[in-house]
């Protein structure tokens, strides 16, 4: 699957996706990269990414993704 930041326009992760459904909503149907969604929290990419690992270890469905 093909998506793209809506901010930046740059190719996304399914990870990055599916943060940006924990973090904004999760029926969105517009995604953001971790560099935008960490600006938008006033937060570092490195944090998204650290979320991301956890969530994915703690069996969060909506990282749960073929190729995982």
């Amino acid at each position: 699957m093909n998506m793209n930041c809506m901010k930046c326009k740059k190719n996304i992760t399914l990870d990055e996706a599916a943060m940006t459904k924990k973090l904004i909503n999760r029926g969105t149907s517009s995604y953001y990269c971790a560099d935008c969604l960490a600006e938008a929290f006033e937060i570092t990419p490195d944090d998204i990414w650290e979320k991301i690992r956890y969530f994915k270890e703690t069996g969060c469905t909506l990282f749960l993704h073929s190729g995982d």
